[in-house]
C-alpha cells in the first residue's frame, strides 16, 4: 500500500504537521526528506532499510558518497537531498548560536560540534571562540591530518583566539574510525594548551572528541585537566 493510501495519522508528513516532529521516528523523519520510495518500497520502508543498513541516521549521513549511492533506491537526487538536510541543520545551529543562544550546556556544545565534524574522513582539529557570555564568535577547523592523527600548533590556536577577540575557547577533534575515548596524546595536548591559554588570559573550558558513534566532553567526563 502506498503512503498516500495510509490513514492520515500514519503518514509521516501529516503526522508531523498534526502532532509535531518530536512524535516521529527516525525513519519517519528520513522518509520526509526522501519524499519517494521505489516500485518495491514506500519512502518509509526505504528509510527503514537505510537506517538498518547503516545503523543510524548519523551513520547514514556520515557514510561515503559511494556507499550511499550503492543502496537500492538512492540516486544522486536523493543523496543531494540528504546532504542538503544535513547542511541546513548545521547552518541553523550556527545561526542560532551567533544570535544570542549561548553554549552554556555541554549537550548543546556536543550536538553543535558533532554536526560539524561527523562527516570528516580525516582527523581534524577545530576551535570554537566564545565571549564571556559563552556566545559563539567563530568556529574554524584549523588543522587537518590523516586518518589516525593530526598535528596541532598551539601558538596558532592562541593566535586565532586572540584574533577573534575570544575570552574562552573550546577545542574539538574527531576520531573518524574509532570511539571518542581520549588517548594519552589527547590528554597531554589538552593540558599543554590549557596552560598556554592561561598565560594570555584565555580560558580553555572544554575539549570535545567526536568518535564514529559517540561524542565525549572532557569537562563533562572529568577528564584531566578539567
Amino acid at each position: 500500500m502506498a503512503i498516500k493510501d495510509w490513514h492520515e495519522d500514519d503518514r509521516p508528513r501529516e503526522k508531523l504537521l498534526n502532532h509535531g516532529p518530536e512524535h516521529l521516528t527516525d525513519a519517519e523523519i528520513l522518509a520526509i526528506f526522501l519524499r519517494t520510495g521505489t516500485q518495491q518500497q514506500s519512502a518509509l520502508e526505504l528509510a527503514r532499510s537505510l537506517i538498518t543498513h547503516f545503523g543510524s541516521i548519523a551513520e547514514l549521513l556520515a557514510a561515503p558518497k559511494e556507499s550511499v549511492l550503492a543502496c537500492h533506491g538512492i540516486g544522486p537526487a536523493k543523496y543531494a537531498q540528504l546532504l542538503a538536510s544535513l547542511e541546513m541543520g548545521k547552518r541553523y545551529l550556527s545561526s542560532e548560536l551567533k544570535t544570542g543562544n549561548n553554549l552554556n550546556r555541554s549537550q548543546v556544545v556536543k550536538d553543535y560540534i558533532t554536526t560539524q565534524l561527523r562527516r570528516e574522513t580525516k582527523e581534524v582539529f577545530a576551535v570554537l571562540c566564545l565571549d564571556n557570555g559563552l556566545n559563539l564568535l567563530d568556529f574554524k577547523v584549523l588543522f587537518v591530518g590523516g586518518i589516525t592523527s593530526c598535528s596541532v600548533c598551539i601558538k596558532q590556536v592562541l593566535r586565532h583566539g586572540l584574533q577573534q577577540g575570544a575570552s574562552q575557547l573550546i577545542v574539538a577533534h574527531n576520531h573518524p574510525n574509532q570511539n571518542a575515548t581520549p588517548s594519552a596524546a589527547d590528554i597531554h595536548l589538552t593540558e599543554t594548551l590549557k596552560e598556554a591559554c592561561q598565560t594570555i588570559d584565555l580560558s580553555l573550558i572544554d575539549h570535545i572528541i567526536v568518535g564514529r558513534n559517540d561524542t565525549l566532553s572532557f569537562a563533562e567526563s572529568g577528564t584531566a585537566p578539567f
